[in-house]
């Protein structure tokens, strides 16, 4: 939080500058269902760090975890500082007719849309944590065992709810049917031969989430699960594969447990399936080859990349999270988090003496070539 000395020219001298973070005022913080907590929170975090008061809205899709949060939370913060409300989407709607001095909002691509749209009649702006279709890229240089139980791992955690999980998977065709099959037993590894029974696997939101995914298990030939229990939320873990181009899978985000696969020659050849496709909020790459990270790197556009590895990158302190394009806009996360609810202030501090009367007009060819001269040498 302390100012940011800047080195001032010769010639403005005698003088100093630099740049301090003011605080934005008052911050509206929208969560999401699928971390409920966690979503509020972190950000509610930096907005504080940056001396703001905040408004945060919880998800009206998980009650228990917004009426915690707001029966709860005045007991560790100033409750003049922040209030928690609570409101279906209607509500929110009507929060979003108010002027705030940023809002900082975590959901879907289409509530997003919304949101930047109210918030640009006050000119408000605007941090959108969005998600979208995260690929997780195996080539046959991979270790296949690794990368199976981390990918099956991330992509069924929370059931799938989570908006940097793995939303496809590119396999190179030389290793498919290998890593498939590794696939398949870390599955029942982690949750059993009936995964409905396991205490570690979670369910579906709600009702309506539930059929729009069961909608997903019917389009592409089943390698694992495919079973529901509407009842219950319950949809298994699910891998699809051979799934065309033109196939709901790929193109809108899952958000759930449904895993397409889909194969590829080269690694040029999948990053540009990568590409056809809206900035995501994550690439994964598995692979020992360095060159084949770099060339990753170089060739595609995301809001991060994790190689060897999935989610963590979400949880490094010091790495700012956030999406680009499609899957959101601004990031946050420690220092990131502080500097997303500030706003840097320029201050240049002079005294009155001297005042040369070189700098004022009327100016003359000889006054003017002189001026000229003095910036030159002392810039």
């Amino acid at each position: 939080m302390r100012p940011k000395s800047v080195r001032v020219p010769l010639h403005y001298q005698p003088a100093r500058a630099f740049v301090e973070r003011d605080p934005l005022g008052v911050v509206l913080i929208i969560g999401a269902w699928n971390y409920p907590l966690q979503l509020c929170l972190a950000p509610l975090i930096g907005a504080l760090a940056g001396g703001n008061c905040a408004v945060v809205k919880p998800s009206e899709m998980a009650p228990s975890t917004s009426s915690l949060m707001a029966a709860e939370l005045k007991r560790y913060v100033d409750p003049e500082a922040v209030r928690i409300v609570e409101g279906d989407a209607v509500f929110s709607s009507r929060m979003l007719e108010h002027r705030f001095d940023r809002i900082f909002f975590t959901g879907s691509r289409r509530k997003g849309e919304e949101v930047m749209l109210a918030a640009a009649r006050h000119l408000t702006p605007v941090t959108l944590e969005l998600g979208g279709k995260s690929p997780a890229i195996v080539t046959e240089k991979a270790d296949l065992r690794t990368a199976a139980r981390r990918i099956v791992w991330a992509k069924f955690l929370n059931a799938g709810q989570t908006c940097v999980a793995p939303d496809y998977l590119l396999v190179q065709e030389t290793v498919r049917e290998p890593l498939l099959r590794l696939m398949k037993e870390a599955i029942e590894k982690y949750y059993g031969a009936d995964p409905e029974k396991s205490q570690d696997y979670g369910r579906i939101v709600d009702f309506r989430n539930f059929r729009r995914i069961e909608a997903l298990l019917r389009k592409g030939k089943l390698v694992e699960g495919g079973a529901s229990n509407e009842a219950s939320l319950y949809i298994a873990p699910t891998i699809i594969q051979d799934v065309p181009e033109d196939s709901d899978l790929l193109k809108e985000e899952i958000f759930g447990p449904v895993l397409p696969v889909r194969s590829f020659t080269t690694l040029r050849d999948a990053i540009e399936e990568v590409r056809s496709l809206s900035e995501p909020v994550a690439v994964y790459l598995f692979s020992r080859d360095h060159a084949e990270l770099h060339y990753l790197r170089d060739h595609s556009r995301s809001g991060s990349v994790c190689c060897n590895d999935l989610l963590f990158q979400a949880s490094i302190p010091g790495l700012p999270f956030g999406g680009r394009g499609a899957s959101g806009t601004g990031v946050y996360h420690g220092r990131a988090g502080f500097e997303t609810f500030t706003a840097e202030r320029s201050v240049l501090i002079r005294g009155a003496f001297p005042d040369p009367d070189l700098r004022y007009p009327p100016y003359s060819a000889g006054r003017f070539s002189l001026l000229r001269k003095i910036v030159n040498i002392f810039s």
